[in-house]
Formats: structure tokens, sequence, C-alpha cells
């Protein structure tokens, strides 16, 4: 009966469009005050609980530095870099622009600072050399959702965070899953771009290759100075997110010197607008959590999970359409900390290892990033590159199958994703 009342005024509100943190926290209070009969200023309490963790501190570090590169000119350095090394070759802008989309998410952890860093670069640049529209809008918006993948990666600290997992072993499985994706993406590129004929013609002398080198080694050097920190056990990863900032400020400032100094109020603003609404929506969802463990919702569903479903892969086809679905309807935040503690007792009674599933998790809700009606990626683009979004939906189409294929992939060969945690980590 409890279980009922707090799904239906959870589902009302929701129809009634209210604010996904506001409905968290006011199912939880409904719970309290007529359910539980406790003060409602027991919330207060949950709300604060749920903050209270050191790992949060990463996020609005991470934010900061992302913002920090895209209007900055580390972004624009890393793809002169990977211009000197791929460009001569066949489809060699539509490659450069994919390498540097991942390493540029081995530093911001941001799909969308990504999509706008690396974006609003390469697009001129392509549409230049006479890569197709579409193929070139739907190349970058796709290729900057490896941002939240390639760690570090802001969604995958809140998924160890309510899951309880380590942070490093997180960010350490989502690297072969990215690279196997990036390479996806550029086999792609270079069959388009053999079969229409692309081929840049990006020819750099020796001189001028080594000047590229050296501007690019400050950019280059900060996911070995982040991941290596993390991996070699100098600093935690939210140290890394502040030292990421430091880092990203020194060598804006005082090495480019292209980031006027007037631009960092914006940047600290919307930084701090950004993480203070991540931050009030999982205060409100940790305080659904606490709701849903006290009425032992998750283990409830498990049971009738397990007894509809004997075969774990089958439960994992099951989970991945679902997935799918509520990464193109809800926000990555929500669909992180509601969804993910829900199957925490379903996952362990298919003994499905919750780095596995995390990896899963992240990778559906990057193709939820391509998918409308709330594709968050298709908005930024639309933002950048001055396009429609019927026009930026139908330029993504084939780079969502290619997602899609990658993704069953990474589900039935969790290999990928727990390779190296246990090889390095465990």
């Amino acid at each position: 009966m409890t279980l009922t009342i707090v799904l239906i005024c959870f589902f009302i509100l929701l129809t009634l469009s209210m604010p996904i943190a506001l409905l968290l926290a006011a199912t939880t209070a409904i719970y309290l005050i007529f359910i539980a009969h406790v003060p409602v200023t027991s919330l207060i309490q949950q709300l604060f609980n749920g903050l209270d963790n050191f790992v949060l501190l990463g996020v609005p570090f991470f934010i900061l530095a992302g913002n920090i590169m895209a209007e900055g000119a580390i972004s624009d350095r890393l793809v002169g870099v990977m211009k000197l090394f791929v460009g001569r070759f066949t489809g060699g802008l539509a490659l450069a622009s994919v390498l540097a989309c991942m390493v540029f998410a081995a530093i911001s952890g941001s799909s969308p600072a990504t999509v706008i860093a690396i974006g609003s670069i390469m697009m001129p640049a392509l549409i230049k050399e006479g890569y197709g529209n579409r193929f070139s809008i739907g190349l970058l918006t796709s290729s900057g959702s490896l941002g939240i993948l390639i760690p570090p990666s802001i969604p995958m600290i809140l998924y160890a965070l309510v899951m309880n997992v380590s942070v490093a072993e997180i960010f350490m499985a989502g690297f072969l899953p990215g690279i196997f994706i990036g390479c996806s993406l550029m086999g792609y590129s270079y069959y388009m771009a053999r079969k229409h004929g692309w081929r840049s013609q990006v020819h750099y002398s020796f001189k001028e290759g080594l000047k590229i080198i050296k501007d690019g080694l400050w950019a280059l050097f900060l996911p070995v100075l982040v991941l290596g920190g993390i991996y070699g056990g100098i600093f935690t990863p939210t140290e890394a997110a502040a030292v990421s900032v430091v880092y990203a400020l020194f060598v804006e400032l005082f090495i480019y010197k292209e980031l006027k100094i007037g631009k960092l109020f914006n940047i600290c603003r919307d930084s701090a607008i950004l993480s203070g609404c991540l931050l009030f929506i999982l205060s409100c969802a940790m305080s659904f959590i606490w709701l849903l463990t006290v009425e032992q919702i998750p283990i409830k569903l498990a049971e009738a999970i397990v007894s509809n479903i004997q075969n774990k892969w089958l439960f994992l086809l099951a989970i991945n359409g679902v997935l799918l679905i509520i990464g193109a309807l809800m926000d990555i935040v929500t669909a992180i900390i509601v969804i993910s503690p829900i199957l925490v007792e379903t996952l362990s009674r298919y003994d499905i290892d919750f780095i596995h599933y995390g990896i899963i998790m992240i990778v559906n809700i990057e193709c939820g990033f391509l998918t409308p009606p709330f594709g968050l990626n298709l908005f930024v683009a639309m933002a950048i590159m001055k396009r429609s979004l019927v026009e930026i939906g139908k330029s993504i189409l084939p780079f969502i199958l290619l997602f899609l294929g990658c993704l069953v992939i990474i589900t039935y060969v969790p290999q990928l994703s727990t390779l190296l945690p246990k090889l390095l980590l465990r």
C-alpha cells in the first residue's frame, strides 16, 4: 500500500511537469509527512546527507576546467596536433576531429563541452574541405558524446557515488569502451571518405610540424597529469579535478595567453550555475533513494524481474531497451541517480559486475544525448552549427546506429569494461 501511494505521487507530479529535483523532494516529503509521520525537517537532513561526500567536490571543478578549456586555446592546440598526425590521410580532417574529441574528453569530463570546444573549430574546417554537411554535423555531434565515457567523467563520479563503487575503477573501465567507440567512428569516417573521395590537402613542413607539437605539448600534458596522477596514487580523483582547473588556468593565462581575464567571470558564473543545478538535483535524488531503500523497492523489483527473466543476458537486453528510452526522456543526472540504485539488488542476483553495468549505462546515456526530444548534444550543436533540430537529427541517424552496434558489443563482451580495472586496480 505504501509503495503504491509513493508511486502514484511520483507519476502524478511527473505528469504535471514538475521539475525533476522538486518532484523527487516532494515525493519524499509526502512519504515522510503522511506515511512515516515524521517532521518534514528530516527531509532537510536527508538533503544535506546527500551532498555530504568528498567525491562530489570533483564535479564543479571538472565543469570549471571544461569551460575554461572550451573558451581558451587548449582545444585549438589539440586539434592542430591531431591534424598534423592524421590530416594527410583519406578523411584526415574527420579522423582528426574524432581524435581531438577523444583527447578533449580525457580532459573535460563533459559531453557538451567537448561538442562546443571541438565542434566550433572543426565544423568550418570540414565544410571548407568539402566534407558533406550532414556527415560533418553528425560526426562532431556524436563524437562529442565521448566526453562522458573516456575518463575523467562527471556522470561516472555520480554513478560511483550512488552505487558505492570506486571512482578510479569506473574511470579505468571507460578507457577501452571509449577507444573502441572512437575507433568505430574513425573507421566509419574513413569508409565515407573513401566512398566520396574526401581527401584533405593538409601538408606541413618539418619546421611547421615541430612548432605545432611544441605548442600542443602543454595541452597534451593535461590528461597525462590528471589521469597519471590518479592512477599513480599521487592524488585522488577529486584532487585531480582541482589540479585540472589550476593547470588549465596557468596554461591559458600564462602560456597561450589567449584567454582574456574578463572572460573568467562569465566562465565561473556559468560553471557555478551548472554545478548548483547538478548538485541540487543530486541532493533531492539521494533523499528519494533513501526512501526507496526504506521501502525495500530494489529487493521487490529484483524478485519480480528474476522470477520472470531467468537469463542474465536477456535481462541485459531488456535493460538496454529501458535505458535507451530513459536516456531519451530524462536528463543524464536523473537517469543515473534514480535508476541505478533501484537495480542494485537485481544486478547482484544476476551476478553482473557493477562496473560493467556502469559502462553500459553511460553508453546508453551517450545515445540519449543524441536522441530527441531531450538530447542535450542536439541543442548544443544547434547553437554552434546554426542548423535546425530536424537537420541535426537526420545527420546523426547513421551515428546512432553505429553507437547501438557498439553498445551491443560492450554489453555482451564485459571484458572490454572490466579488464583494465581487474588487471591494474583489484
